[in-house]
């Protein structure tokens, strides 16, 4: 086993097929300047980036968000690294669909991992585990054909009432249209300080980019797109109150896609809808309001596919108090 500095992990990462943007190194030091320590362990082929969030008397919870295939092989060393670092529990969500996990069928004989590793399906997940994926395959045409009629047209509408999008570096400017969305949408907003720690890591390698749409000069919405590999990644969107009928939350989305496209992505993570079936999504998000109703009537106009992650694995090291931890957990649902 070898533990590994920051330049030794990302190299290992431009190695592998296609990694998660959750296991890049730069994530891992985003994550360690909010609280979290980092551990990155590679042995032969495999390698995997653990996150450790520290608890009262010395005690922590480790989490391994989406690592990459083959960390299973790596389960003495994660052991080892987890018991040192006095892990009560350590949560990995696997970077797969739920049709392909091994967490959610076991009556396929798929529940091998979970037995032969003592690793349990956990019911909490720290990512939202539902979202939608548009495919950036085929011409701007293509793409905007696959999209529902209203959303294509709204894209268009946007242009013609004359809103632009360009890259945009004002993070003061972006928080704040964050902290108006978070008050009116009631989601959690990070602080200034976060947002620019992670421009400041993922945009110089070309990895980010933060996006505004504007009319007259005025910004109107902004988001920040990530990319790697072929995949690219919603993870953080915000917009204000005004102009609201030109539409630019919806070119300001078809701009990153463009944005992800050009730098090799074939698809587009819009991360996060409410963790409900797909029929009864369609069902109800006319009528429902609440939670991420409201975000998905707005995502599922980009003509996607709505797709559940993996359900997160847990791995007790402490039962006794991983058993507090459920409790609390179920305390606050």
């Amino acid at each position: 086993m070898s533990k590994v500095s920051f330049n030794e992990w990302r190299e290992f990462i431009t190695k592998q097929e296609s990694p998660h943007i959750l296991q890049t190194a730069e994530w891992g030091e985003l994550k360690r300047g909010f609280g979290w320590d980092v551990e990155r362990i590679i042995s032969g082929e495999s390698g995997i980036q653990i996150l450790f969030r520290k608890l009262p008397f010395g005690f922590t919870i480790a989490y391994a968000p989406k690592p990459v295939s083959g960390f299973e092989q790596l389960l003495p060393e994660i052991d080892s690294v987890c018991r040192k670092k006095r892990a009560v529990f350590l949560k990995i969500e696997p970077d797969s669909w739920d049709s392909a996990s091994p967490a959610l069928h076991p009556q396929r004989g798929a529940s091998v991992f979970i037995l032969h590793s003592s690793f349990k399906i956990s019911p909490h997940n720290i990512q939202p585990p539902r979202t939608v994926i548009v495919s950036l395959e085929g011409s701007d045409d293509e793409i905007l054909g696959r999209m529902k009629q209203k959303c294509r047209y709204n894209v268009r509408l946007a242009e013609k009432k004359e809103v632009t999008v360009r890259a945009w570096d004002d993070l003061d400017g972006f928080h704040r249209l964050m902290e108006v969305t978070g008050g009116r949408d009631g989601f959690g907003v990070h602080s200034r300080e976060y947002y620019q720690r992670a421009y400041d890591l993922f945009h110089p390698t070309g990895m980010a980019e933060i996006l505004v749409a504007e009319f007259d000069g005025q910004p109107l919405a902004a988001l920040m797109v990530f990319a790697l590999g072929t995949r690219a990644y919603y993870l953080y969107g915000a917009s204000t109150d005004e102009q609201r009928n030109r539409m630019p939350t919806y070119l300001l989305q078809w701009r990153a896609m463009q944005w992800a496209k050009e730098r090799g992505g074939t698809e587009y993570d819009l991360w996060g809808l409410p963790d409900e079936e797909e029929a009864t999504l369609e069902a109800q998000f006319e009528t429902r309001h609440d939670g991420l109703w409201g975000v998905y009537r707005f995502k599922r106009g980009f003509g996607g596919q709505v797709k559940r992650a993996a359900q997160a694995l847990d791995k007790v090291y402490m039962p006794p108090f991983y058993r507090m931890y459920l409790w609390r957990m179920g305390n606050r649902e």
